[in-house]
């Protein structure tokens, strides 16, 4: 494979672990990020700080960065595809079954 081709996977894969993990600590009920949140909130509570954990536009900068420089200081190691390619296929999975399911 052309090391193009795998920056463009890698892109896509990025993205969409990206965003799996800014939905997990901005939205999901899963207990630890809701237990995250509550700890954010009291420790930034009134202060400007306090949307970050809320906002998906203003989490997904801080969600993608750290993905994006693992891959890059790694050089897209292999516990960087599965780790990301995990989150990526699980956040794909669950959008399918989000439109699959009867209204």
């Amino acid at each position: 494979m052309t090391r193009e081709i795998v920056v463009l996977a890698a892109v896509i894969i990025g993205t969409l672990s990206a965003a799996r993990l800014t939905r997990l600590v901005t939205q999901d009920s899963f207990p630890p990020a809701v237990w995250l949140r509550i700890k954010w909130d009291l420790l930034t509570e009134g202060s400007g700080w306090n949307v970050l954990f809320h906002c998906h536009w203003c989490m997904a900068p801080w969600m993608t960065l750290p993905i994006g420089v693992w891959g890059w200081l790694s050089d897209l190691h292999i516990t960087w595809w599965a780790f990301n390619l995990w989150l990526a296929v699980s956040y794909l999975v669950a959008m399918i079954v989000e439109r699959d399911e009867k209204e």
